[in-house]
């Protein structure tokens, strides 16, 4: 599990009318570092040339260097469109500091309109980076993104490469792959080339994508660490679909020795288009990342955003590793058992079908569980309507205590189809339950409360149901923040897709929620892409306020994230994992009334632990354990 953080210098290059050309675009930047310096190639784009590409910003390159940690002021231009194989423009530079010398590799563009048959890879050479003096023509066949490895491997040049990034009916999918050779003036031989690519299959990588709709291209040069060489590359779903496009960044790790070879990868993107300058720009909602650079255990990801500025981000390299490969993305929560702690129990009617879904709350040396419970029609209730059920765990983990009846039922017309997914918050001597009310077409966050002395007395004598959420809107996922914020209640609430607040001056309110603030919205492209909701209320810890959410990715899959809230206002997200922190991976999880879910409402933090009890594919109830300190440290991790 990881997070991510954007610069707050972003962007940290933007086009200006004072160079003209750069007059309108500065992005997609390359970056090589050597000592304290760090040298910076981009992507420039002028105003159209309307001679050359009329109604289309032209690309040169540009070059700037920042020491120590300073800015990119001294901006200049370094490779310009000279050569007929580049008449139209010079794209994406990818630069690289290899035994002495200066070698970026580009798109050059030999026509217009842009297609398959005027796109190409070249690269200009220098001993300098700011005089690249020597250019040649690299590819004799469709290709984009290509970058030299920053050192031999065997004593080879290696070069990975884009091939056929634009459709045609010969080559309908685009091929990453490596090239080698001794001497590296071959990857400007055209006769090296031809060779190469009558066996383009023997060279490419394993094709990454999940879905024949998607499209992914070299972005950043390799980086060389000890576990392999770390590929940051552009990662595009529904890329056949120009107006659903969705841009990425992912990772793979390939072998030292043999780079061909792909060691671990990323399940889902780890940065898409969120922040203003990545959704507005001249080509909106793109982040595409051709530069990467690792200090300490600080990977820097450079990227253009939107087709206008350069921007960048920082992640933990190790945690974004613990996320490459199945077996340690999921084993950062640790299950209690591969079965579930509660199963539906045939001998009760009310909870035969499913138990799930349960709210938690730590009391008298005991977690106390309230559980969303379905079952067969019994005592007047239809088949499958849904009442809760209530069992104790002293160490929680083992059910100690099960209840016959159920604890709660509903009682009033707009819950008469069920009474689901309850939450507990302790608010001085009372626990508030919210849950979702169902009349049979709509759903609403509704409100009750009991007394701790009563609740561990098991005298269930709630009172009287209260919806909390307008009459007409779905709202659900409902929860009472367990403590004063400023003063206030505050209730956190989804307004389909998002999650958002309101203020109550006291409990029980004397109002409904009238007003959806805002605080997360679903990311698109990554793992919580479709909607997102509150799993358990928050929990406070030094650093903030603690919230699980669930959330749905475009596999229509239920899994569980983090984000640390601020402290003040509970209002702010100051860290979000980039990464699930649970999803469905045991047969009960995978298969039931609705398959692929995990789904929690309750959450107890003891000393350092944290215990998540979860709902499984809507029919079970397990719990998985995690170290409070190490969720916080990979929420904030200590990034240089």
């Amino acid at each position: 599990m990881l997070s991510v953080f954007r610069s707050l210098q972003n962007p940290f290059l933007s086009p200006t009318r004072t160079r003209s050309f750069e007059a309108i675009g500065t992005f997609n930047p390359s970056v090589v570092t050597l000592g304290d310096t760090t040298h910076l190639f981009y992507r420039a784009m002028a105003e159209p040339d309307d001679l050359r590409t009329p109604g289309r910003g032209f690309s040169t390159v540009g070059y700037a260097a920042a020491k120590g940690g300073g800015s990119f002021d001294d901006r200049t231009q370094v490779v310009k469109a000279e050569e007929s194989w580049e008449a139209y423009g010079c794209e994406d530079p990818r630069a690289t500091f290899f035994e002495g010398r200066w070698y970026v590799f580009y798109t050059a563009l030999g026509g217009y309109p842009f297609g398959p048959d005027n796109i190409r890879v070249a690269v200009a050479i220098g001993d300098s980076p700011d005089q690249l003096n020597e250019k040649h023509l690299v590819t004799p066949f469709n290709a984009k993104a290509a970058t030299l490895f920053p050192e031999r491997i065997n004593d080879d040049a290696v070069m990975l490469i884009t091939a056929h990034t634009d459709y045609t009916d010969e080559h309908p999918r685009p091929t990453i792959a490596l090239a080698r050779t001794k001497n590296i003036e071959d990857f400007w031989n055209p006769i090296f080339w031809n060779n190469w690519h009558e066996h383009l299959a023997d060279h490419a990588l394993p094709d990454v994508r999940r879905a024949d709709s998607e499209h992914m291209e070299v972005a950043a040069t390799p980086i060389h660490t000890k576990h392999g060489w770390l590929l940051v590359y552009s990662h595009i779903q529904n890329y056949y679909d120009p107006h659903n496009r969705l841009f990425g960044v992912e990772a793979l790790l390939l072998d030292r020795d043999d780079p061909q070879k792909i060691i671990a990868r990323t399940a889902f993107p780890f940065l898409v288009p969120e922040e203003s300058y990545e959704r507005y720009g001249l080509v909106s909602n793109i982040v595409f990342p051709t530069g990467a650079v690792i200090t300490g255990d600080t990977l820097h990801v450079y990227y253009g955003a939107a087709d206008t500025v350069c921007a960048s981000a920082k992640l933990s390299f190790s945690d974004l590793l613990s996320t490459m490969t199945d077996e340690s993305r999921n084993s950062f929560m640790t299950r209690a058992s591969d079965e579930p702690i509660l199963r539906a129990d045939p001998s009760h009617p009310w909870e035969s079908r499913a138990v799930f879904n349960a709210a938690a709350v730590d009391l008298d040396g005991s977690v106390h569980l309230v559980y969303r419970a379905m079952g067969d029609a019994c005592e007047g209730r239809a088949e499958n309507i849904s009442t809760m059920g209530y069992a104790r765990l002293a160490d929680g983990i083992h059910v100690d205590e099960r209840l016959s009846e159920p604890v709660y039922v509903p009682r009033q017309a707009f819950e008469n189809h069920g009474t689901e997914d309850p939450r507990l918050s302790q608010i001085d001597d009372t626990l508030y339950i919210t849950y979702t009310a169902f009349d049979g077409t709509l759903a609403r966050g509704t409100l009750s409360s009991i007394s701790i002395h009563d609740f561990l007395a098991h005298n269930f004598n709630w009172t009287e149901p209260q919806p909390l959420t307008p009459e007409g809107v779905n709202d659900k996922d409902l929860c009472l923040v367990p403590g004063l914020i400023q003063g206030k209640i505050m209730a956190i609430h989804r307004i389909d897709p998002n999650i958002c607040v309101d203020y109550f001056d006291s409990l029980p309110p004397t109002r409904m929620i009238d007003r959806c603030t805002e605080i997360m919205t679903p990311r698109p492209g990554m793992w919580d892409t479709k909607k997102i909701g509150t799993a358990a209320p928050p929990i406070r810890i030094p650093e903030g306020w603690l919230f699980i959410y669930h959330a749905v990715g475009g596999d229509n899959t239920y899994r569980l994230g983090a984000t640390l809230l601020d402290g003040e206002t509970a209002a702010t997200v100051l860290a979000r994992t980039a990464m699930p922190i649970l999803e469905p991976v045991l047969p009960w999880e995978k298969e039931g009334q609705i398959n692929n879910v995990v789904f929690s409402c309750g959450i107890v933090l003891r000393d350092d632990t944290l215990f998540v009890y979860y709902g499984g594919a809507d029919s079970a109830i397990g719990v998985a354990t995690l170290s409070k300190k190490e969720l916080v440290k990979r929420l904030l991790p200590n990034l240089s």
